[in-house]
């Protein structure tokens, strides 16, 4: 009888190792053999008992308590530990601990579905199952597993008890839901499987759950035990489905769910989890399972309810489970399998098989070479860069467009919309309603009665709604409030009206009718990043990819999902997305420090964006010295000469591409008075390349000043307007209506310089600004308006600020003590565009540095951006090329170019193709056709005084230019 035993030992034996088909390590059999035999054969009963228990254990609980699972595994010697809430510092001190005291290793779990984010603090939380489930490409889930299971691996955790393989086909289920994958079990099944060998190619268990399916229940049963009323043939066709996959691909583990199920277990009110029939006869025989098998804790109430602590424990041990987690009490149900040991109702065979399992389970993980968890830089390796730029994508790839009548979304035309916002729901729509703006001007309407927000949004023609609920866990509350479904309907009566759903998508159930929404789109979380993707997918930064992984009545069925695609508008994310390094770049954030300490600059603000991407956009210091008003990314600054290539030059572009004028075009024929003068046959080519004789600049102010005061005399000023003092030059200064022309007389009556070489000059660009106005009858203000910032959505960028923007918004650019004898706020720093009212050629526009971004994107784009071609490519083309460079002149028609020599404008790291531009003010712009570059740079060095220089000096706005350049990867 003894050698008979044994042989069903060794018999049992063998087959788990040859059973287990984890592909976790594969070494030796012989090797894992001798591991778990010389283990296995020193154990006593009550150690070989113990490795049936992983016990629960929060890190954030006070020592009383976690010093509580030191006394089971000295005394019970408990196979395991699956921790729970807490922080990622104290549990791998604690798993440090734990181990240290096991004479074997422990093996560790963790309930990490969406990371280990949905048990600990301070770490990177990746979307849910539902939000997952939406994605297309099954490539983005399977490194999502990847990703959680190296934080794993990383934790000293063994097995994450995911994926959710539930097909969650019942809407009111309170318990899955945003957990499952979905409702279609063939796509459940591909997602899981993605999943599943994501994890285990990183050495961590998978452990599908919760069988035999807990997708088509309403109640939870962590309260109650559910009853899945279906006949097996059910069952097995959609609930098993995932299952019997995932087993064939090498599944690691399997937990059990607490159901009652009539059809698979007879006994009325018989948990699953402690049926021998769903257990045994289902999982391991019909399925041919052999991986290790874990309880759903023991402690939830399907399975506490039906029997009392230890008794449950031995049950479901009978029934066929290897792993009983969360006993209630370790010590009485130890004693009770003991007792059924020596009462042979649990046999040594029975036991033997869970345990050499369990014992091969840890030698597949490593724990044979264990080794305790790291805890140096533990926090930046769980929260690397990486995660979240797979973070990014995942919510860029999910996003459902499910109605989209006239292509409403994206948005076009934006010169043409009037864009409102309306937030509901009970959480924040903040980073929504910040990123919408920054590519059109969104008012966020708000009112008590809905009267009154109906009267507010007659004004606009277009309504975007942001219904916004709890992202704090997947079961919080989803669903529209009784007066939201009210005004939803009357509010999509008005105009156009674009619906974004940041809930579970089972909240537009409630929904009266869809009918009066144009557009619809379906973001399924309420994070910081959803909302951004939503923002940037609804003003075409980005396109929709998303499909419906559930069914939303008849209209919208499960697979539904409008495909959009991206207008080419800028896009924001993360350094990494485009092939850069968030570190390397952090390198900007130290000369940046270094600048404002050394005041070379009181503050500024930076964007570089690669690919179409900003990557990095950051505001430093202050307005002013006296640090009353830190730099936000909505204030605006003095462009100085930026404003010739993002103001004159674009109308110039276009005026060539439509064949108005050519690079040949002379001054004579675009001014007749000047068909006399010397400057007759200076080209559009030659003075915007700088190379026409031209003189730099031409100081009108100084002959307008008091010969004595040297303050502005009153022979050209006053300080109230009148007919006879109209332009504008400050707040209570106004200069002469009939001095313009004067001024005009000036520049044609100017002597050219003696020497034909390259000289740098504003004069191109007032000649330019006269020639412009007059052709198009308006203003270079009104033109730039209609012809290019409207449609771009750059509305922020103006000339004349004061007339359009807060004051508290406008950086100011300097104490004038030689002019105009008052700090320059609102205004133009420029003289010359301060005597010509503000608006110049050369100088006057104001902006902001995302603003800035989007022209030059434009230009990257070939003149296309947001859906519209401005002008062609290939014109643009002729007014970036070097015509001169062989005379060492380095310019381009109108962009500055890098430097031939040694010293320039730029780092001298970037390609001829590039092209910019600098400002007087402290600015500068910069964009790489070849790398897909851009930078912007805008800074007020001036304050208080002009004659700083250490900005210039320092080569700053370059030296930032190189570390952008560093920071290319690939």
């Amino acid at each position: 009888m003894k050698k008979y035993i044994s042989f069903i030992v060794l018999f049992i034996t063998i087959s788990a190792y040859s059973q287990f088909q984890n592909p976790l390590i594969t070494e030796d059999e012989d090797a894992q053999r001798r591991w778990v035999d010389s283990v296995y054969s020193k154990m006593t009963l009550k150690e070989k008992v113990g490795q049936l228990f992983m016990v629960d254990v929060f890190s954030s609980k006070p020592k009383k308590d976690t010093d509580k699972i030191k006394k089971l595994i000295e005394e019970y010697h408990i196979g395991g530990v699956i921790f729970s809430k807490g922080g990622p510092n104290r549990q791998a001190k604690l798993n440090n601990e734990y181990q240290e005291l096991s004479k074997v290793p422990l093996l560790i779990g963790m309930d990490a579905e969406w990371g280990l984010a949905m048990r600990l603090d301070s770490t990177q939380a990746f979307p849910w199952n539902m939000t997952l489930g939406a994605i297309q490409n099954n490539d983005l889930i399977e490194e999502t597993g990847r990703q959680i299971a190296r934080h794993c691996k990383r934790l000293g955790i063994h097995i994450n008890f995911a994926p959710v393989v539930d097909i969650n086909t019942n809407p009111k289920n309170p318990i899955i839901g945003n957990r499952s994958f979905g409702e279609s079990k063939e796509m459940v099944t591909q997602k899981s499987l993605a999943f599943m060998k994501g994890m285990q190619k990183e050495g961590i268990m998978a452990s599908a759950k919760h069988f035999p399916g807990h997708g088509d229940t309403d109640s939870d049963s962590h309260k109650t035990l559910p009853t899945i009323n279906f006949n097996a043939q059910r069952i097995d066709s959609i609930e098993l489905y995932p299952y019997k996959q995932l087993i064939k691909e090498g599944l690691s583990s399997v937990m059990v769910a607490h159901l009652n199920i009539p059809s698979l277990e007879s006994r009325v009110g018989y948990p699953s989890s402690i049926s021998k029939g769903v257990v045994t006869t289902l999982l391991k025989d019909s399925l041919s399972f052999e991986g290790l098998i874990f309880t759903d804790a023991l402690n939830m109430k399907g399975a506490s309810d039906f029997k009392s602590p230890g008794e449950i424990d031995l049950a479901a041990f009978l029934a066929g489970n290897d792993v009983l987690l969360i006993s209630e009490d370790v010590p009485l149900a130890s004693q009770k399998i003991i007792s059924a040991y020596y009462s042979k109702i649990v046999t040594e065979e029975r036991l033997a098989h869970s345990v050499r399992k369990i014992l091969l389970a840890k030698y597949k993980v490593g724990l044979h070479k264990y080794k305790p968890v790291e805890t140096a830089f533990l926090y930046e390796e769980l929260n690397s860069v990486k995660n979240k730029t797979l973070h990014h994508s995942l919510v860029e790839n999910s996003l459902t467009v499910l109605k989209n009548d006239r292509a409403v979304m994206p948005v076009k035309n934006l010169d043409l919309k009037k864009v409102a916002y309306v937030s509901m729901g009970d959480d924040s729509g903040d980073a929504f309603y910040q990123e919408l703006n920054k590519y059109a001007k969104v008012d966020w309407v708000k009112a008590n009665q809905l009267s009154e927000m109906i009267d507010q949004l007659r004004n606009y023609n277009y309504v975007v709604i942001g219904f916004h609920k709890s992202n704090a866990s997947p079961w919080k509350d989803y669903k529209f409030t009784d007066k939201e479904l009210v005004w939803l309907y009357e509010i999509a009566r008005l105009n156009t009206t674009v619906l974004n759903i940041f809930a579970r998508p089972y909240a537009m159930l409630d929904m009266l009718t869809t009918l009066n929404f144009e557009g619809i789109l379906m973001a399924y979380q309420n994070s910081e990043v959803s909302q951004e993707k939503a923002a940037q997918m609804l003003f075409g930064g980005i396109g929709a990819k998303g499909k419906l992984p559930v069914s939303l009545g008849e209209d919208f069925p499960v697979g539904t999902g409008i495909e959009t695609r991206s207008l080419n508008r800028l896009t924001y994310g993360l350094p990494e997305s485009v092939g850069m390094n968030s570190y390397k770049l952090k390198r900007i954030d130290s000369i940046v420090d270094r600048t404002l300490k050394e005041k070379m600059a009181p503050g500024l603000q930076l964007i570089v964006a690669r690919k179409g991407k900003v990557v990095f956009n950051k505001n430093y210091g202050y307005h002013t010295y006296n640090k009353l008003r830190k730099v936000k990314g909505t204030d605006i600054y003095d462009l100085a000469s930026l404003t010739k290539i993002l103001a004159t030059l674009p109308l110039v572009i276009e005026m060539k591409d439509k064949g108005i004028v050519s690079l040949d075009t002379r001054v004579g024929e675009m001014l007749p008075s000047f068909k006399d003068s010397n400057k007759k046959d200076i080209t559009i080519r030659s003075m915007l390349s700088h190379y026409a004789k031209l003189r730099a600049w031409i100081p009108f102010y100084l002959k307008t000043l008091d010969s004595v005061t040297q303050k502005p005399d009153k022979k050209y000023y006053r300080t109230k307007s009148s007919d006879e003092f109209n332009i504008r030059v400050t707040e209570n200064l106004y200069f002469r209506s009939d001095m313009r022309d004067s001024l005009f007389l000036r520049i044609r009556d100017s002597e050219l310089r003696k020497r034909l070489r390259y000289k740098y000059s504003d004069l191109p660009y007032y000649l330019l600004k006269k020639y412009i106005e007059n052709h198009y009858g308006n203003s270079l203000d009104a033109l730039t308006q209609q012809h290019f910032y409207r449609s771009l959505g750059a509305n922020n960028t103006s000339y004349l600020p004061s007339n359009k923007f807060k004051k508290k918004r406008i950086v100011p650019t300097e104490n004038d003590g030689a002019f105009r004898q008052e700090i320059i706020h609102g205004y133009v720093h420029d003289q010359g565009a301060a005597m010509f009212g503000g608006i110049g050629g050369h100088a006057g526009l104001f902006s902001n540095a995302n603003d800035v971004a989007k022209i030059m994107q434009m230009y990257l784009n070939g003149g296309s951006y947001g859906g519209k071609q401005y002008f062609k490519s290939q014109t643009l083309e002729e007014f970036n090329t070097c015509y001169y460079c062989n005379r060492d002149v380095r310019r381009g028609v109108g962009f500055d170019k890098p430097q031939l020599g040694d010293i320039g404008p730029t780092c001298g790291c970037i390609s001829k193709t590039s092209f910019g531009h600098s400002g007087f003010t402290g600015t500068f712009t910069w964009a790489d056709p070849e790398e897909e570059i851009v930078y912007v740079f805008l800074s007020n060095r001036t304050f208080p005084d002009s004659a700083n220089r250490k900005l210039i000096s320092n080569d700053i706005r370059s030296e930032i230019q190189r570390v952008i350049y560093d920071a290319i990867d690939y």
